[in-house]
């Protein structure tokens, strides 16, 4: 995320998009708020329709799933120890294969990509961009060496009506523990597959405010209802989204939060309902709804619906009638005055081991914070604001055990892992970018404008300088590119992505960068995730392609 609008670092970036293709192209990322936010890391049918007949994956892996974005209902990014089922991840050591996920790239927006879903067996489910209005399609692939098994294809576009519409948003699939893939569709409704380890995929529909309903009028709710969150899954298979509305339609749909059980049964509330307010609300877009340990509530970022900065509430709703248990307005935790709510960001509610709540949000007047945010921090019903963090901008910070870090003598049984980054020229940003590991029941003095925050137990440097910005600031490395990480407690680390177009491995035992692998060139896209599969094998995003990585 180069804030080019205040120091002019690259307003157009060269770069590859999309490796099946190979071509390159003169990118020049622009906003119009008064801010361009050119992120890092890579490049730029009909629902129910099916492809396959491939082999499915060689019998014998059977491991822990990564069930979609951040890993599992409380956006944790942490995999299962040994004692849990859990498998070490790999060194990292060489590109096993990788496959294009955008088909056709558009070269005047960063696109934030889905995350990949790998089941217990080893399938991984990519989600693939498939033209430049947002239509997509779910590849099936063996992981250990990348062969196509099954194509499914969706009907789902982009809500390009939306007044802050700049990146594309990502397309956000889930796998269920019971082995079901879920992916949005056109109108609201979402698809899905059963048994997607199989060598062939039959692609069915379910609709939140009914099928029949959606039957007769088809062409006006694809036209006027759109999906703009992740699905998320809980563990007994109900699942939960956000979507947008446009217009009138027969069902009398407005912007909200819709449930579908894991018998079928679909519901939905309001935002503006849900929030307590008049005015029309829209869920945050790519903001994946978060479960508490219990699954009784689950937890939803909805924001005004407005041109420029919007004013946003984390809402706690019952996860069963959607009823609200909570609200709290987001607020910058310095000037006082509602923070910036964007939906060009992916941030998630994180919800910790305790049901502590965390929420990503930028600052109120963008800049005073080097465009970093806060990493805003609640109790489990919303009621008691805590110390925040000292970033919140496009990220969704991780869940670490303290356990994982040797040098931690503190007393919180977790940690966080957050992106870290001081954006060269952005406010009084210097350009060294970070990952940190922070304390969130302890403080400091933030280190820019010095209000309480979460303690530094352990941070590390980007290692690679940032020689567009170095004549300014000599000390100015490559930013780091995340969205979301993954913890591996088997090996008391942490796999990230940089701009400068290695993935890392973050030893939480030395404090040290121990592992890094070259994937591609550094190049300007959205912040990316990364996943672990049921062999160890690691997954990043570079360049518009998905990357196995293995040792």
């Amino acid at each position: 995320m180069n804030l080019s609008i205040l120091f002019e670092k690259m307003p157009c970036a060269d770069k590859r998009l999309g490796k099946s293709g190979g071509f390159a192209a003169t990118v020049c990322l622009a906003l119009s708020a008064a801010v361009l936010l050119n992120a890092c890391g890579g490049g730029g049918g009909n629902g129910g329709s099916t492809g396959g007949g491939g082999t499915p994956p060689p019998i014998g892996v059977n491991g822990p799933a990564w069930y979609g974005f951040a890993r599992d209902a409380q956006h944790s990014d942490l995999g299962l120890t040994l004692a849990q089922g859990g498998v070490a991840a790999q060194n990292l050591t060489q590109i096993a294969w990788e496959t294009s996920i955008d088909l056709a790239p558009v070269t005047t927006a960063a696109t934030h990509y889905g995350t990949p879903m790998i089941t217990s067996k080893n399938t991984v489910l990519v989600p693939v961009k498939t033209t430049t209005a947002g239509a997509f399609q779910m590849e099936a692939r063996q992981g250990g060496n990348g062969k196509l098994v099954w194509t499914a294809t969706s009907d789902y576009l982009f809500p390009t009506f939306l007044p802050n519409y700049n990146w594309l948003p990502s397309f956000g699939a889930t796998l269920t523990p019971a082995n079901r893939m879920y992916m949005p569709g056109a109108g609201g409704k979402v698809l899905y597959v059963d048994n997607p380890d199989g060598a062939t995929a039959t692609t069915q529909s379910l609709v939140f405010y009914g099928a029949n309903t959606y039957a007769a009028a088809s062409a006006n709710f694809d036209a006027s209802v759109y999906i703009n969150t992740p699905i998320t899954s809980d563990p007994n298979g109900n699942i939960f989204f956000g979507f947008v509305v446009n217009g009138s339609n027969p069902a009398n749909l407005v912007s909200g939060i819709a449930r579908i059980g894991a018998d079928g049964t679909g519901s939905w509330v309001a935002a503006n309902t849900a929030a307590g307010q008049t005015v029309a609300l829209n869920p945050s877009m790519n903001a994946a709804p978060g479960l508490s340990p219990d699954l009784s509530t689950v937890y939803m970022a909805v924001h005004t619906v407005t041109t420029g900065n919007s004013v946003g509430y984390l809402l706690a709703l019952d996860s069963t009638s959607l009823a609200t248990k909570g609200i709290v307005q987001l607020i910058d935790p310095v000037s006082g005055a509602p923070a910036t709510v964007s939906d060009l960001s992916t941030a998630s509610p994180v919800i910790g081991p305790d049901g502590d709540v965390y929420f990503g949000v930028l600052e109120s007047t963008l800049g005073a914070h080097n465009y970093r945010g806060w990493l805003l921090h609640f109790n489990s019903t919303l009621n008691v604001l805590k110390t925040p963090g000292s970033f919140g901008w496009d990220d969704t910070p991780s869940i670490v055990p303290a356990s994982l870090v040797a040098s931690y003598k503190g007393t919180s049984s977790y940690l966080m892992m957050s992106k870290y980054n001081n954006y060269a020229g952005a406010g009084t940003g210097d350009g060294r970018n970070k990952m940190a590991i922070l304390d969130p029941n302890q403080t400091e003095a933030d280190p820019i404008v010095g209000n309480p925050v979460m303690n530094e137990v352990m941070t590390v440097l980007g290692p690679t300088p940032d020689t567009a910005a170095l004549a300014t600031y000599p000390n100015a490395v490559r930013e780091w590119c995340v969205n979301s990480a993954a913890v591996d407690p088997n090996t008391n680390s942490i796999l990230m992505n940089s701009e400068d177009g290695f993935l890392y491995r973050w030893n939480l035992t030395t404090g040290l960068l121990s592992q890094k692998i070259w994937l591609d060139n550094g190049y300007g896209q959205a912040y990316t995730p990364t996943a672990l599969g049921p062999d160890g094998t690691v997954y990043s995003i570079n360049n518009a392609s998905l990357i196995a990585v293995t040792q």
